[in-house]
């Protein structure tokens, strides 16, 4: 890219040098590395505006980037066939603006970290309900972005749910304004939804108001051992029907990835003495008391092996760590193959039988490593190699084994990207998988809005 180019943007947002590139080529897990011409970064919306201007002027191919956390290749930069590309990180966007505690809102920069969110909104006497094992590098337009999820949707929805209004710059260079915090707003199309989960691919999302929730008064956070995930949907039914929507989270964790977790953790201790084979963590914003009587009754009835309930805040942060350092884990692990996969919650048992049965079959010696939110049907269904597995096994029989747990998701109506997104990564297998007609729908929207295809290049379509 010439210097004349790069001369028409402020020289406080240009970086060239190859060490301040190097940080955000490659993905988290350190297995996709794509290149760049340029990383921007900008401090307003007006810059980004003239960067988008810029961009479209010149073909240049833009990449957001918030915290780089994801894990679909979806912030890596990827060769554009048109032109050079920009990663335009949103970092030092990154202000806590206002907070209305009595509206419940909170108004954010793009770059905003999720942790400064959630000690913004406590000292605000709220809080905002979403968390995950990235919230101290994720930030709030990379959330919105993928349409995270986490370990709070049970109650209180995907960012979907949690954004009131966002402010984003358009490919043409316009500002989408709807940074309103209304809560109902019939007056046209709701086009921040367009924004949300579109990976930076109709838009660079700028600023966003957030829906908080009342700061909890009453805590109670268990941990169960069990034989079965129909076990645990059994508990989760008593639990429903006993604390009502209080139930915040309900987390399934198989004993092959507790087990590594406490292996690569040391300092990590499991709730339990015993062996089990799954296990679930379970949050209420109910009184102990209600606890106590779903774990003993699901004890008694022959669905629970054992069970122990958090007695102070460490303890409660005890059991968070160890669900919250699995991703962790795991990458200490070596490679994996990676799948963030969705069924009705009903059929979760029967799908996990099946896939572990198929796979297995298949791939001999392979290990599912499998945690996630069975409350709302979400689970990390990842795959670990056979032991002493050829480095070349993740590409090749890696890959094939992916196809086959994917084919296994269409049969049972789910979906192959729960939380995580599309990225590079599985944008092949939604061009296999996808229903046509939204297909078509989500490329018109594309050409419609950004017609050059500059915005976040080679993501989502294959």
């Amino acid at each position: 890219m010439s210097a004349e180019v790069l001369a028409e943007l402020p020289p406080e947002i240009v970086r060239t040098d190859a060490d301040d590139l190097a940080p955000h080529l490659t993905d988290w897990r350190g297995q996709k590395t794509g290149s760049a011409d340029v990383l921007l970064l900008p401090r307003s919306t007006q810059d980004v505006v003239e960067i988008v201007k810029w961009a479209g002027r010149h073909g240049v191919g833009l990449v957001p980037q918030g915290g780089n956390t994801g894990l679909v290749g979806g912030g890596v930069p990827e060769p554009a066939p048109h032109g050079p590309v920009a990663i335009l990180s949103l970092r030092r966007m990154n202000a806590i603006e206002s907070i209305d505690p009595a509206g419940l809102v909170l108004v954010a920069g793009a770059g905003a970290i999720l942790a400064n969110v959630h000690s913004a909104a406590e000292e605000a006497g709220c809080r905002f309900p979403l968390s995950l094992g990235a919230k101290g590098s994720a930030t709030i337009g990379g959330l919105v972005s993928t349409n995270a999820g986490g370990v709070q949707v049970l109650r209180h929805g995907t960012m979907r749910a949690l954004v009131l209004g966002l402010e984003a710059v358009l490919p043409d260079g316009s500002v989408l304004d709807q940074l309103s915090a209304l809560r109902k707003d019939n007056s046209g199309y709701d086009l921040k939804q367009l924004l949300i989960g579109a990976e930076g691919t109709l838009g660079i999302v700028t600023r966003v108001a957030l829906r908080l929730a009342p700061a909890l008064t009453t805590r109670c956070t268990g941990w169960a051992g069990l034989d079965n995930p129909g076990q645990a949907l059994a508990l989760l039914q008593r639990l429903r029907a006993e604390a009502g929507e209080t139930v915040e989270s309900f987390e399934l964790i198989a004993s092959d990835a507790l087990d590594l977790t406490l292996h690569h953790m040391p300092a990590l201790k499991s709730p339990l003495e015993g062996a089990h084979r799954y296990h679930v963590l379970i949050e209420l914003g109910a009184p102990v008391s209600i606890l106590e009587s779903v774990l003993m009754a699901g004890i008694e009835a022959g669905e629970v092996e054992d069970a122990a309930i958090a007695s102070s805040d460490a303890q409660a942060d005890s059991m968070w760590n160890i669900r919250e350092t699995i991703p962790e884990a795991e990458k200490r692990d070596g490679g994996s193959i990676k799948n963030d996969i969705s069924v009705a919650v009903a059929d979760v048992p029967a799908f996990h039988a099946e896939a572990v049965q198929k796979l297995q079959s298949a791939y001999p010696g392979t290990r599912p490593f499998v945690f996630g939110h069975l409350g709302d049907g979400n689970l990390h269904w990842n795959i670990l190699p056979p032991p002493g597995a050829a480095p070349t096994w993740l590409k090749q029989e890696g890959e094939q084994a992916r196809r086959l747990l994917h084919d296994l998701i269409a049969q049972h109506h789910g979906s192959i990207s729960a939380e995580h997104g599309i990225g590079t990564l599985k944008a092949a297998e939604l061009r296999r998988l996808g229903n046509p007609a939204k297909l078509a729908a989500m490329r018109a929207i594309k050409s419609a809005l950004d017609p050059q295809g500059i915005m976040n290049p080679a993501k989502l379509f294959a």
